[in-house]
């Protein structure tokens, strides 16, 4: 399957051709101009690994990768810097970055990276999103469609339903903080938005407690986590 890669570059001429050269390479790429827009568009969408710019708007290339770390642990995420400094380098790896790319650099070298971070982390041919089909348990939930599917008949989702259990689906098994769902699926916080989260959840957990393998679980104080207990979920 074709590897999906996100990009965060503030510099409008390096992110087209960033995204050239990579989709030119025959990688699935979505580029983005700000860290805020990266971190929703990481949430809403599965990737199989993230290039990011150090110094980006709204939200810093740091503070991005230590946000998608808190989401997923194991995703690739290389830097791109214009600086030089060691400690920069440094703060870099302590956050999990598995490569740091200093600008200027060769678009070759940097293909070559990619593909090697990519055989190195995955091992296996890598995945795209496919149809969004997603397997819960004995359910099958289609994204596309807003349908979770199982022996016991079709239940059909509402839009924010189906985008919340995508959520869960595209970062299963991995606790995800509340204020980061609220960004994600409602883009804005506070009391009211808390609460209609709180309403979407206990739906989901509705139509999904016929299977005591698949539980959304409460994290007391942090978020939620979809608990996936026999192994077989995959999408």
């Amino acid at each position: 399957m074709v590897a999906r890669i996100l990009i965060a570059e503030d510099d409008d001429n390096m992110r087209y051709m960033l995204q050239d050269s990579l989709e030119m390479a025959g990688y699935v790429v979505c580029a983005v101009g700000d860290g805020q827009t990266c971190l929703s568009t990481f949430l809403k969408e599965e990737f199989d690994l993230c290039l990011l710019d150090v110094m980006l708007p709204r939200k810093d290339g740091f503070s991005l990768a230590a946000d998608i770390r808190k989401i997923n642990r194991v995703i690739p995420i290389v830097f791109l810097t214009a600086k030089h400094l060691k400690e920069d380098r440094v703060q870099g790896f302590r956050i999990g970055a598995d490569d740091y790319v200093t600008k200027p650099f060769s678009i070759e070298e940097l293909l070559l990276r990619i593909e090697a971070i990519l055989k190195r982390v995955y091992q296996t041919p890598t995945r795209a999103d496919g149809e969004s089909i997603y397997e819960l348990g004995d359910s099958a939930f289609n994204f596309q469609h807003q349908t979770v599917v199982s022996s016991r008949g079709t239940i059909t989702l509402t839009n924010k339903e189906a985008k919340l259990l995508r959520l869960f689906c595209i970062h299963r098994n991995q606790v995800i903080e509340r204020d980061l769902i609220q960004k994600a699926i409602w883009e804005d916080e506070g009391y009211f938005v808390g609460r209609s989260m709180d309403v979407f959840i206990s739906r989901l957990r509705k139509i999904l407690r016929d299977d005591e393998r698949i539980v959304i679980q409460t994290i007391h104080g942090i978020g939620y986590k979809l608990q996936v207990n026999d192994g077989q979920f995959n999408s």
